[in-house]
């Protein structure tokens, strides 16, 4: 019996196979970069984004060995014809000594914007930023300073290996994104730099923050209002004033902080641990579904604090009341040492008070003794241990 089953040659299904996408790679050398530290390479890195962006295929930009490069002010803007460009970066960019060339008006030294499938892979960004700091600290009429590396407007972001130094403000914004993953990152900044925030969240869904080392002079990360499925995991604190949700209500009309997670995190020798700040003013803003979990505390001042009379230099907010509406946050397998007597204190609105709070194993000690607690308008309950003793109602 004849079978009529027709046969297909193997080399007909690989001769309509799609072709796969050669994937191009631009070396910033050969655009005119001169790691020379010196020489500004600014120009010559724009080239390369340019090229990447242009292409149709996915791109990598390479920054090689080869030195320092000095980069001015740039802003990487898409659209981009492709949704995987890699920067894969071997070596150190530095930022201009001089605070003025890009200090003023909360510029960003590095920008990332309306970008969709970017990876920002090693290197070090050196932000330079002493000689900020120590206008800042003369009282003298200095700039703002400019915000190392900001990711604005973009989804699908990964940021893997990097390394900033010395930021002259904050070293990494992330503003207005969609999935954006930080992780592996070093973030290094002396105790006393003033406002050099390690990673700030805002106006973003889906980000996360993986397996980092956060020193600086202020938050360790920051959470500013608009920021949905934030989770951060695996990240150690220290110098800094801890993981902070504000400050919130800054302005009336605010939307807020809702679905945050943060475990895994320990804290050595910073002036809070995992703190929830708003200004003493009213406010549309909530923060809601907040979950803190196996944090270890190590020298820490304020390791559990909600404070919503935050009020500084006494402007804009005497008299006022927080209206943030404060509720879901819990605390889980909280241990470790506080550097001063009150290891937990919620100080909340008297208009909006704090509502579901939940304290669950918590273990805080002073000087090897009890530590205190202290609530002001909180409401919530507790299980397991708990010390020091909860004073929720």
């Amino acid at each position: 019996m004849v079978n009529h089953r027709h046969i297909f040659p193997a080399f007909l299904f690989i001769f309509f196979s799609p072709p796969l996408a050669i994937a191009v790679r631009y070396n910033v050398l050969t655009f005119g970069a001169k790691p020379d530290g010196v020489t500004d390479s600014t120009i010559a890195f724009l080239k390369a984004w340019y090229a990447a962006c242009d292409s149709q295929n996915p791109a990598t930009i390479y920054v090689p060995p080869a030195g320092t490069y000095l980069l001015k002010s740039a802003q990487f803007r898409g659209p981009c014809k492709n949704k995987a460009i890699t920067i894969h970066i071997d070596s150190t960019l530095v930022a201009p000594l001089d605070y003025n060339v890009i200090g003023n008006n909360g510029n960003y030294w590095l920008l990332f914007e309306r970008v969709d499938g970017i990876s920002i892979r090693g290197g070090t960004l050196d932000g330079q930023g002493n000689g900020l700091w120590a206008c800042k600290k003369s009282g003298k009429n200095c700039p703002s300073g400019a915000t190392t590396l900001g990711i604005s407007n973009s989804k699908n972001v990964e940021i893997t290996g990097l390394t900033s130094l010395n930021s002259k403000m904050f070293h990494i914004v992330i503003n207005g994104c969609q999935d954006v993953k930080v992780q592996g990152a070093k973030i290094l900044a002396p105790r006393n730099s003033p406002n050099t925030d390690g990673i700030h969240v805002q106006f973003s869904i889906g980000v996360k923050i993986f397996n980092s080392k956060i020193g600086t002079g202020d938050d360790c990360v920051s959470i500013g209002p608009g920021t949905t499925n934030l989770v951060i995991h695996s990240v150690t604190c220290g110098p800094g004033h801890g993981i902070s949700i504000g400050s919130l209500a800054k302005d009336y009309r605010e939307v807020g902080v809702q679905n945050v997670t943060v475990k895994n995190v320990t804290f050595k020798n910073t002036q809070n641990g995992l703190r929830i700040k708003t200004w003493g003013r009213p406010s549309t803003g909530f923060v809601k579904g907040v979950l803190f979990q196996h944090a270890i505390m190590d020298n820490v001042h304020n390791p559990i604090l909600i404070d919503q009379n935050y009020c500084p230099h006494n402007k804009n907010c005497p008299g006022k009341v927080s209206g943030v509406k404060i509720s879901e946050v819990t605390y889980r397998d909280i241990q470790g040492t506080s550097a001063t007597p009150v290891a937990v204190k919620f100080d909340c609105s008297k208009t909006t008070p704090c509502q579901r709070i939940k304290l669950e194993n918590v273990k805080l000690t002073y000087k090897n003794q009890k530590a205190q607690a202290s609530c002001a308008n909180a409401a919530g309950t507790t299980s397991g241990s708990i010390e020091p003793t909860s004073c929720l109602y």
